[in-house]
């Protein structure tokens, strides 16, 4: 380690005497320091020292132009935090106020000239030596924080695949293709970012939506299923999944599961007041508005084993019926405006990439 810590170091030597610079620079070459920097007109150290990027900094206090106390004193700014780059002090100054001075402007040694040479190594070798090892905790800390960055994003990202494949155990009961859930969140992410939304609120949105109906893991397949008409007491017992995945999801303190309560819940609602538990326009949550609309979309869209699948036209008709009935008004004429120009599902997985990479920007 020695020898790694002598060859590779660089030191900037700072003189305004160049006899002083020869001399200290032949004392460490014959030590077997290869990367050497000097400069005997202060004014250009900051440069050098920006240039250079020494490990160690020999400094004279008495200067003409600027002196060392200044140099310290600007020096401290262009140090990284918590970085170690020791300034050992030349000076013929040997006095209790000048060492002072200097040890409170980040000074770590000194040197009294005329220098002894066998002194001279011993503290610049002992000052790159806690300078390095400074550099290896550093190195250390960096990997450990790296570590434990990709394993918060390994749990994240496991957490997300639970919460996807629970969504997907949920549907798969009445959805055979086990997709609606994935494109529910897709198009509720596409609406929201129309409705302009910022681009954290529809990533939030895409990944809590496919939660929508959890809650119909606890309603009977001879109701979920049945292939006619419910009846009154089964129309009652099927809102149940509602509240039902409002339990399932209750109580969680991360924002995806919160959100997704929120939809789970009042998905149902309708604009108009009429809905499951009676609540009206903007009382109705925006993430639950707008996944009534996209979940509508894909029923219809979609066959089911009590249905067939309609047109995409017939499913935006239905929409335009409802508009400010079953449906946030604003929200259905925005969905609907979507639909012209490109396919929706072509848009949907436009967006899926964009906050893919959203979050690849985030996390790194």
């Amino acid at each position: 380690m020695r020898k790694e810590i002598i060859q590779t170091s660089r030191i900037l030597i700072v003189d305004d005497q160049p006899q002083n610079v020869l001399l200290l620079e032949r004392t460490l070459q014959g030590a077997g320091y290869k990367n050497l920097a000097s400069v005997t007109d202060s004014r250009e150290v900051l440069n050098t020292f920006t240039e250079f990027h020494p490990d160690l900094v020999a400094m004279d206090l008495r200067m003409p132009h600027v002196d060392g106390f200044d140099l310290l004193r600007q020096l401290r700014s262009r140090v990284p935090a918590g970085s170690f780059v020791p300034v050992l002090i030349l000076t013929a100054d040997n006095s209790r106020k000048a060492k002072q001075e200097a040890l409170a402007l980040g000074a770590k040694d000194f040197l009294t000239k005329p220098i002894d040479v066998a002194e001279a190594l011993l503290r610049i070798y002992n000052l790159l030596e806690t300078r390095w090892h400074n550099v290896e905790l550093q190195l250390h800390s960096r990997t450990l924080e790296e570590k434990g960055r990709l394993r918060t994003e390994e749990l994240e990202q496991a957490q997300l695949e639970i919460l996807q494949r629970l969504a997907l155990a949920a549907e798969y009961r009445d959805d055979s293709t086990g997709q609606h859930t994935h494109r529910v969140g897709q198009w509720a992410a596409l609406l929201g970012r129309a409705s302009g939304l910022s681009k954290e609120h529809v990533e939030l949105i895409r990944l809590a939506a496919p939660l929508h109906d959890i809650g119909k893991i606890g309603i009977p397949d001879n109701i979920l299923l049945k292939p006619s008409k419910l009846t009154a007491d089964e129309y009652i017992h099927i809102k149940r999944h509602a509240d039902i995945g409002r339990i399932i999801l209750s109580g969680s303190k991360f924002p995806i599961l919160q959100m997704a309560e929120r939809i789970a819940l009042n998905h149902h609602e309708r604009w108009d007041g009429a809905g499951y538990y009676g609540l009206k326009g903007d009382a109705i949550p925006l993430e639950a508005r707008i996944v009534s609309i996209v979940d509508t979309f894909d029923v219809i869209t979609h066959a089911r084993p009590y249905k067939e699948a309609a047109s995409a036209e017939v499913a935006l008709d239905a929409i335009c019926q409802e508009k400010g009935k079953q449906f946030d008004p604003d929200l259905a004429t925005t969905f609907i405006a979507l639909l012209p120009t490109r396919s929706l599902i072509d848009l949907s997985g436009a967006l899926y990439d964009e906050n893919r990479q959203l979050l690849a920007t985030k996390t790194n």
